[in-house]
């Protein structure tokens, strides 16, 4: 595994859901997991949250999770068998999870057949099976077969560009929010939001339950673009979900889309993760598709902060491979002379122009002075690592803070590597030598490697990072301060 500053997430499956299959990904470069609560029981679930945290404990990591909602997800219901749809086929649809009706598809949304229109398409399958709404009667929608292909239990189901009535937070979701409240889970993804409107709501399921997790919403609906300001005003995190992006937008528009959404996340400040189909190919083959290595690359030359495999790592062939392959790719970029031009223009261009901002890029100036190993950031909200993330900063930041799950959530951010440490209210040369001492025995810096270290004050002030201080590991000399 490569160091990079770019993070990999990685979905669990029945690929991954062994303590050696996950030590593989970790090793090969994923920094977080995914559990996708559309798949499995609960108790899969909490196995599986059980097995990454003890893991981590093992490992001494601080590995963050992500438990992603389904949602307003519409889905097949159970098939005795599959079904092969041709061109041409009129195929009737009834709510229920099962029928007894031969040639009925069963669909798993009451509202089906009332909020479909005449005339809408609809999508099966990730798009694959396409059709169109000719008749609505009774408890039946009827549907004439585009294009065809084979439909099994479970497939997704959408209707683009529908208006229906449908609440952004299910009460499936709402268990489940309770659930990662009861496991501790690091953040939550929020799937086919419209508005900001859905992001408070789940809030407020959140601090209904005293918590406060992080929350990651998914623009992968028309809505959702169109009200992107709105949703990053109150989200802590942006997921491009390009699968049923490019299902409900068509796939040629979801590049723009993507870049657009990238653009904006950094403008505010927001992690921003680039998900589904990164490597799709590898999870048959050992190797992925030109194309596709070079999406890897341009979504981290865009400024995404976190690159996401899913079925390549939860259901794929090769799960360990294809973690190796997203880290060896970021790599390649970040060490490019052309990546790191691009990402300080990129920061003057989209940096919010705050006080604390501009001191962090007279961070990144001071590097042109002398060699610098890392930035030592003392933070107990997180704000200056989120602060020194969106900045770009070409060299590692080291995070230290004395909050076990906010490293973890820490650990999510841009070149931002979290480690747990009790922090002295008092700058002291007592507590700069015990900083010294777990730089040198748990990272990659050695005795005698400058650092930068920045704080807010008063000390560990929440919101301000106005302190920096160059120092020698080892050293009780102050080269600057």
């Amino acid at each position: 595994m490569k160091r990079i500053n770019t993070k990999i997430i990685a979905t669990i499956g029945p690929s991954s859901n062994s303590e050696a299959k996950i030590i593989e990904l970790i090793h090969a470069g994923a920094t977080i997991f995914r559990i996708n609560t559309s798949h499995e029981a609960p108790e899969e679930h909490k196995r599986r949250i059980d097995l990454i945290r003890s893991i981590a404990k093992k490992l001494n990591m601080y590995i963050p999770i992500i438990l992603d909602l389904q949602g307003p997800k519409i889905r097949v219901g159970i098939l005795t068998q599959p079904i092969q749809l041709n061109e041409g086929d009129i195929v009737k649809l009834k709510y229920g999870m099962t029928t007894d009706e031969p040639g009925i598809i069963p669909v798993d949304y009451k509202g089906i057949v009332e909020n479909a229109k005449i005339g809408e398409r609809l999508l099966f399958n990730d798009g694959r099976i396409s059709s169109e709404i000719i008749e609505k009667k009774d408890e039946y929608l009827t549907i004439k077969i585009v294009d065809g292909g084979e439909l099994s239990s479970r497939k997704g189901l959408n209707i683009p560009g529908s208006t229906a009535n449908i609440p952004s937070v299910t009460e499936r979701d709402k268990e489940f929010i309770k659930f990662a409240v009861e496991n501790d889970i690091d953040y939550i993804a929020l799937s086919f939001i419209r508005t900001g409107d859905d992001i408070l709501q789940a809030r407020q399921c959140l601090r209904d339950l005293k918590s406060d997790i992080p929350i990651i919403a998914k623009i992968e609906k028309p809505q959702a673009v169109e009200n992107l300001g709105g949703i990053l005003e109150v989200a802590d995190g942006i997921m491009v979900a390009r699968g049923d992006l490019g299902i409900e937008l068509s796939p040629e528009k979801v590049p723009i889309v993507q870049k657009r959404i990238i653009i904006e996340a950094n403008i505010k400040g927001k992690t921003v993760i680039t998900a589904t189909q990164m490597l799709e190919s590898m999870i048959t083959e050992s190797i992925p598709t030109r194309a596709e290595a070079s999406d890897v690359a341009n979504a981290i030359i865009d400024g995404t902060d976190v690159v996401m495999l899913s079925g390549e790592t939860a259901v794929g062939k090769h799960p360990k491979k294809t973690v190796k392959m997203m880290n060896n790719i970021a790599h390649n970029v970040e060490t490019s002379s052309l990546y790191k031009e691009l990402m300080y223009a990129y920061y003057l261009k989209t940096g919010k122009k705050k006080h604390s901002q501009h001191f962090a890029i007279d961070i990144i100036r001071a590097f042109n002075e002398v060699d610098i190993s890392a930035i030592v950031a003392f933070t107990r909200t997180g704000y200056t690592a989120r602060l020194l993330s969106k900045a770009r900063v070409t060299v590692p930041t080291i995070a230290l803070c004395d909050n076990v799950k906010l490293c973890r959530q820490m650990n999510l951010l841009w070149g931002i590597f979290p480690y747990y440490m009790e922090l002295d209210m008092n700058f002291t040369e007592k507590f700069i030598k015990e900083v010294d001492e777990l730089l040198i025995d748990k990272t990659f810096l050695k005795l005698g490697d400058n650092v930068i270290m920045t704080v807010g004050l008063p000390y560990l002030a929440m919101g301000k990072t106005n302190f920096v201080r160059l120092h020698q590991l080892g050293s009780t000399t102050t080269v600057y301060e």
